[in-house]
């Protein structure tokens, strides 16, 4: 038996500082958690690493997922997990248990569009906050149920 979990992931990365956070919302019926988390001196497609695998650890393994992001990041990510691509050379202590995670769980990906009041947008919020607080000392966090429960309706 399968279960059946949506995931939104979004990225906030500000080059200038080289700051970054991200945040998901787990979706499993009409039950819902989320974490957030922020980090200095990184890149986007790291902080799109530790999203994801942040995101997919959150699911139990064997679980029918799907990750849904609007972060281009986080989507250049998920394409370069697939046979064929070019195989990463940098973040590797990121990418390896990423590819653990992924291969215990029957994962797809897809686009997101970060509507207002969508679960999208709640994880983008909640990135841009996780990346503010990162500039100072690495952040993470657990997102509280009340928040979530603002999460808005999946699409």
């Amino acid at each position: 038996m399968s279960i059946n979990i949506q995931i939104w992931v979004e990225i906030s990365h500000q080059a200038s500082f080289r700051a970054g956070g991200w945040a998901y919302v787990l979706s499993e019926g009409s039950s819902r958690l989320g974490a957030a988390g922020g980090d200095r001196s990184v890149t986007a497609e790291r902080i799109a690493l530790s999203a994801l695998l942040a995101a997919v650890t959150a699911a139990p393994a064997g679980a029918d997922v799907e990750v849904r992001s609007a972060s281009p990041a986080v989507l250049a990510a998920a394409r370069r997990l697939n046979p064929g691509a070019e195989p990463p050379d940098q973040d590797l202590e990121l990418w390896a248990p990423l590819a653990a995670a992924l291969a215990a769980r029957k994962v797809g990906f897809a686009p997101a569009v970060n509507a207002p009041r969508s679960p999208s947008a709640f994880a983008l919020a909640w990135a841009e906050l996780a990346r503010d607080k990162g500039k100072t000392a690495p952040f993470k966090a657990v997102i509280p149920k009340a928040n979530l429960a603002k999460a808005g309706a999946p699409a």
